[in-house]
This record gives C-alpha cells, structure tokens and sequence, in this order.
C-alpha cells in the first residue's frame, strides 16, 4: 500500500510540475525576458550541501518553519528541533547559505544535481497575509517607515502629517492601488513579500523537482524529507495558527476593492496563479 500511495504523490507532483513548464512555454512569447540568471537572481535559493537539496523560499508560504527545518539540516547536530529555533534567528541571513554566495561553476552543479523545491500559496491569499502581518501590525515600523509613508503619500488624498510621518495606518485599498501601480512597478522590484513567485524563484528557468503548496503544507514538507532521506528523525513542524489569513479573510479584504484594481491586480499575479494552478477566486469581479 505505501508504494502506491508513493506513486499517487510522485504522479501528483509530476503534474505540479508539467502546469510550470505547460505556463511558461504559453507564456515565453510574451514574456521575452529569456534573460540569464544572475547570481543576485538566486538570493533565495536556500542550499543545504549535506543532504543536496535546494529550498527557495517564499515569504508568507511557511517560509519561517522552513528556514527552520533548513537550519536542522545543514546545522551538522548544532539543532535537533526545529522549534527551538526562535523564528528571528531562522531569518538572519547568516545562518542559511544561499546559492549567489557560490562560483558560477558551483551554481551550475548544484542546480542540475541536487534537488530543487520550493512552496506557493494562492496568491492573493497570500498577499492579504503579507499586507496583515506588514502594514497592522503595530510592531512593523521598518515597513510602515520604509513602505507605509510612500504608499500614503502617492494614494492618500489629504493625508494628514502624523499618517505621512508614521504611515502605519495604510487601508488595503491603498496598497492594492500602490502594487498596481506603474510607478511602483518601474520604480524598484516589489518587497519580497508581496513579490511574485515567478519573479522570486524563477520557475521558468529553474526547474524544480517539488512544488510544495500552503494547502497540504504537513503532506507535501513530510514528503520531501522523506525523499531528502532524513524523514525517519526529522517531521515538519505542525503548529495550529489562529491568526492564520483564511480564504474567507482574503474574500472580506476584496470586498472593497473596485473591479477595475482587482483585473488590474490579477495581472500582476496572474503568472503565479495560472503556474500553480489557482483559479480565479470566486469573489473577483473582473472587467
């Protein structure tokens, strides 16, 4: 039974995998930018030598248990659980090798043997998350100071000084018209955070070996340690999250959002959406 029930996983991950390459054939053409990759394009490859296994991480999309599991891997002994890793010291960059810091021949190598995966989210659930965890949340200065003042600025029409000043009071509203913004768009590449996955892990030029999603996350992470040979000692964290952004909490953030952003907002995202296979949400109301 546990060889068939191995295949159905293999299987479902070969047609993951077929949607990526399906999505970016159909989409080269418009998408000219057969660019090379550069190192810097490869800040977030994750890489843990011992085990060849590569993890580009996306943030909002477990990325924190992760970098965890990550740092138990390549940590030769240092940790054993996970979750005693507190979750700042999992996003200092130290502690985790990424692929950039490598020569151009090492890269090579370890992107065409080791294996390669990475986890995805439905994208505007996934952009809700970063927007509740970035802009309401209290403690976020840097973000309200580096992102919040510019977004009041640009969206807000009689902002007063102390929201221009403080700019943590920023509505969905305005971050939805900040993204689809051209201004934004050619100003600088998004945050990581709201960043496409397209654009973060390169899947058209980067062929991984496991898409993991957000919505069997225990399945999917227990499969791939399985496969990385270490499943018997190591388990992905599971941990029960109340403030956890749900489909019903995204469905609530877009009620207030006029047609025309949300078809505007889908483009930006519509790459991620068809890549991994995210049907439209219900609660669009595209143009």
């Amino acid at each position: 039974c546990a060889s068939l029930q191995l295949s159905n996983t293999a299987i479902l991950h070969q047609i993951r995998r077929d949607q990526v390459t399906d999505t970016c054939r159909a989409n080269s053409v418009s998408s000219r930018k057969r660019r090379v990759l550069t190192p810097n394009d490869l800040k977030h490859l994750v890489v843990d030598e011992d085990h060849e296994m590569i993890y580009c991480y996306v943030p909002k999309v477990a990325c924190t248990n992760w970098k965890r599991v990550m740092m138990v891997l390549t940590g030769r002994g240092k940790y054993s659980d996970p979750m005693e890793i507190p979750a700042n010291e999992a996003h200092v960059s130290s502690n985790l090798k990424t692929l950039n810091q490598y020569s151009i021949p090492e890269i090579n190598h370890r992107l065409k043997n080791y294996m390669k995966f990475l986890f995805v989210r439905e994208p505007f659930e996934r952009l809700v998350s970063a927007y509740r965890n970035k802009f309401t949340q209290k403690y976020n200065t840097s973000f309200h100071k580096r992102y919040g003042t510019k977004i009041v600025r640009r969206q807000r029409k009689n902002a007063t000084q102390e929201a221009l000043r403080k700019g943590d009071d920023v509505k969905f509203e305005e971050f939805v018209a900040y993204l689809i913004d051209p201004h934004t768009q050619r100003e600088e590449p998004f945050n990581e955070h709201w960043q496409t996955v397209y654009s973060l892990c390169h899947p058209c030029h980067i062929h991984y070996d496991l898409i993991g999603k957000y919505e069997t996350l225990e399945e999917d992470s227990n499969y791939i340690l399985q496969l990385a040979g270490v499943g018997n000692y190591l388990k992905f964290p599971t941990y029960a999250k109340s403030t956890r952004t749900t489909d019903e909490m995204t469905t609530e953030f877009f009620q207030n959002i006029s047609s025309e952003h949300q078809t505007q907002l889908y483009e930006v995202y519509k790459l991620d959406f068809l890549m991994f296979n995210y049907s439209v949400p219900s609660y669009l109301k595209l143009e």
